[in-house]
């Protein structure tokens, strides 16, 4: 066989290869799609939006409608006021505004954020690229505290806060014991950080530790050390982890009403503990809880839009690995 006629036999195997890649594509794509699924999955997806949009409206009702009528005659009689807002903002249900409850969320969801990325991402490295003895044991231990309840944390948490570390009696580091009033926001800083460290360093290692070991040797090679090769090469590829993790703590952290509740001293309660009592001792409010709620979810849908480009991606990297 001459080497023209291989060539064109390879060609047209190739040909026939991407026929068969299209064909199967195409097959799996009408597998997997149906229309009676996406018609169903549109009608969930209605009912499931009714409860929000009833809120929304309700945000915008005049108290006095809102607690005589439903929110759905509002298409018969429409009636919209943004004093809702005006007074939730201003008047909140404790001895906080909801504007200044709204200060202290960011003020406790920032670093409570960034303060576990940047330490687990440290220990993911070292988990994956530096070999020490023990380190199997250690990362199933570490991944192993992701089942322990956050209630069991909290009587000791508080104990250490008060008093520093104790054992036996003796104080091994007083300097742990932290009082409200000089900070305000750093037991619950720490109190998030050490509750998000085991799955920030599960995520962050599975997707660290796919990075192809060529590219490490070749920086090793060049003689980059671990410092180099942490804040010149890791980070940057391994920014969809980080930033997928990031969504799912800044989410979290924000949302967060018991740990705050615990931690946190009168003055720097978050959004969640002033939006809990906004709507009065008797619930007679609760259209100014709802025009609040709506305020209680702006930072978080900009945050996920924002990010929303990495997440899937970092998601599954640290899904597939473990």
């Amino acid at each position: 066989m001459s080497e023209t006629t291989a060539i064109v036999m390879d060609q047209r195997n190739a040909r026939q290869i991407e026929r068969e890649t299209r064909r199967n594509e195409k097959t799996a794509h009408k597998r997997l799609t149906s229309k009676g699924a996406t018609i169903a999955a549109a009608i969930i997806a209605i009912f499931w939006s009714i409860p929000t949009f009833g809120l929304l409206v309700t945000s915008f009702r005049p108290g006095a409608d809102s607690s005589s009528t439903g929110w759905w005659t509002v298409f018969v009689n429409p009636s919209f006021t943004l004093d809702n807002y005006f007074q939730a903002l201003t008047a909140g249900g404790t001895s906080l505004t909801l504007g200044e409850s709204f200060i202290n969320s960011l003020a406790i969801s920032i670093p409570a954020t960034i303060i576990p990325i940047v330490v687990a991402s440290l220990a993911a490295y070292a988990f994956a690229w530096i070999p020490f003895k023990g380190r199997n044991g250690l990362f199933i231990f570490v991944f192993a505290l992701q089942i322990v309840p956050i209630q069991m944390a909290l009587v000791p948490l508080l104990s250490m806060f008060s008093r520093g570390l104790t054992i036996n009696d003796v104080t091994i580091f007083p300097g742990l014991a932290l009082r409200d009033a000089d900070h305000s926001f750093a037991t619950v800083w720490i109190a998030h950080a050490i509750f998000a460290l085991p799955l920030a360093i599960f995520m962050l290692h599975n997707f660290i530790s796919e990075i192809p070991n060529e590219v490490i040797e070749a920086a090793r090679v060049d003689g980059a050390g671990h410092g180099q090769v942490f804040f010149r090469i890791i980070l940057p590829l391994a920014m969809p982890a980080i930033a997928s993790f990031g969504i799912f703590q800044f989410l979290w952290v924000w949302n967060d009403l018991l740990v705050a509740t615990i931690f946190a001293p009168d003055t720097s309660l978050p959004l969640t503990q002033t939006l809990n009592s906004l709507s009065g001792s008797w619930g007679d409010q609760w259209f100014l809880q709802s025009a609040g709620a709506f305020i209680a979810i702006i930072v978080p849908l900009i945050v996920f839009f924002a990010l929303q480009r990495f997440f899937v991606r970092g998601l599954l990297a640290g899904a597939t690995k473990g």
